[in-house]
């Protein structure tokens, strides 16, 4: 597959039918594969004065976030009969990804990384399989509700084994959950927000699918406790001590690694976080339409999002912080591309310290990356 910069574009795009052999062109910037950190790409090191200190607070969070990154998209990759999926497919993933959701330095670095690699051959087979694995992550990255049983049997159809699938799905969703902390920290840090133009916000999730607490069901078959793997079992045995994870935990251990590193953040962040936090989780799962993930919200706001999230907004309007905080997780989780400086300042006015702005954002983000495994891999 050849990488091609298209005149007019700052964004790289992926063709499904080219020669392996085919002249690659430079990436756009070719010094954004070499970063150290591949989770903030950078921003850590661009950081200074008092926002230096609120991200140091989430060091452990971080941490994970980039011990997920080196599981999901490794330096090098050996495939076998059931894990098949390639490096280049899981960066053309992540490349497809990062051009949804519009944030410029993650196409820069994931364009980088990706440009070097070989491509699969030209056969009509690799050409389907390629076009399904890309079609797939544009629309689970976009609009989680277009995903659906056929979906999962399409990516079946076209050789993805249970354990491509389990890896591919953390893998959008860990995308999605970068690029929003990458907007949210490019917003605590004042920087202009790059308007692109073209691209439309996806419709929210219809009130029909909230309209009773769902009893959430792998779509997939899960693991079997006889065929279970001792690092499976470590990752399931690790994951006990999530009450929601009971349903889902052997499904996501046919990839235990990414289990284990996926729980592990999921954990740090439950440990501290507040009514705003769920409040903000709410707003994305009512957005993507998750709602396994939604009715984890206990809160006031519960019907009013129901209804919808302008009515929430409606609904909110007497009380500055829960419409802020509304506010700011509807946009991030919509269009993260956007957010800006201008989308929290409502939160400062109300009272938000910017270490409880930082991990709103970590929280809303990782609320994106939860609805899109809820979603799509259960119902």
């Amino acid at each position: 597959m050849e990488q091609r910069r298209y005149p007019g574009n700052n964004h790289w795009y992926h063709e499904t039918q080219s020669s392996v052999y085919a002249e690659q062109e430079s990436p756009l910037v070719p010094e954004a594969a070499e970063l150290e950190d591949r989770f903030l790409l950078g921003l850590m090191q661009q950081t200074t004065g008092p926002l230096l200190p609120t991200l140091q607070s989430q060091r452990s969070a971080l941490q994970a976030s980039r011990d997920l990154s080196k599981i999901l998209l490794p330096d090098t990759l050996h495939t076998s009969l059931t894990h098949t999926l390639t490096l280049y497919d899981r960066l053309c993933t992540a490349l497809t990804v990062a051009q949804v959701t519009g944030i410029q330095r993650l196409c820069n670095h994931y364009a980088a990384r990706l440009t070097p690699l070989p491509g699969p051959d030209s056969s009509r087979e690799s050409n389907n399989r390629l076009t399904q694995i890309t079609q797939y992550s544009r629309q689970l990255a976009s609009q989680p509700t277009l995903i659906d049983s056929a979906a999962l049997r399409r990516l079946e159809e076209v050789g993805l084994t249970e354990p491509d699938i389990i890896t591919f799905s953390q893998l959008i969703g860990f995308i999605s959950y970068q690029a929003r902390v990458v907007a949210g920290i490019q917003a605590l840090m004042a920087l202009p927000v790059r308007w692109i133009p073209g691209i439309s916000t996806p419709a929210d999730a219809d009130a029909a699918r909230f309209a009773v607490q769902p009893q959430w069901q792998p779509q997939l078959p899960p693991v079997e406790l006889r065929y279970a793997s001792a690092e499976q079992l470590e990752a399931l045995t690790f994951c006990q001590t999530q009450q929601a994870l009971q349903q889902s935990a052997w499904l996501f251990a046919h990839d235990a690694q990414a289990l284990y590193g996926w729980t592990q953040l999921l954990t740090m962040l439950e440990d501290q976080q507040t009514g705003q936090d769920l409040l903000g989780a709410a707003v994305s799962a009512r957005i993507n339409g998750s709602a396994s993930c939604f009715y984890l919200y206990q809160g006031e706001w519960r019907e009013p999002l129901i209804q919808g999230i302008d009515d929430a907004l409606n609904a909110s309007k007497t009380q500055p912080l829960a419409h802020a905080v509304i506010q700011a997780a509807a946009q991030l989780t919509r269009s993260p591309e956007r957010f800006s400086a201008a989308h929290l300042q409502p939160l400062v006015e109300a009272g938000v310290s910017q270490p409880a702005l930082f991990r709103l954002i970590l929280h809303v983000a990782f609320a994106n990356w939860n609805n899109r495994l809820m979603q799509t891999l259960g119902g």
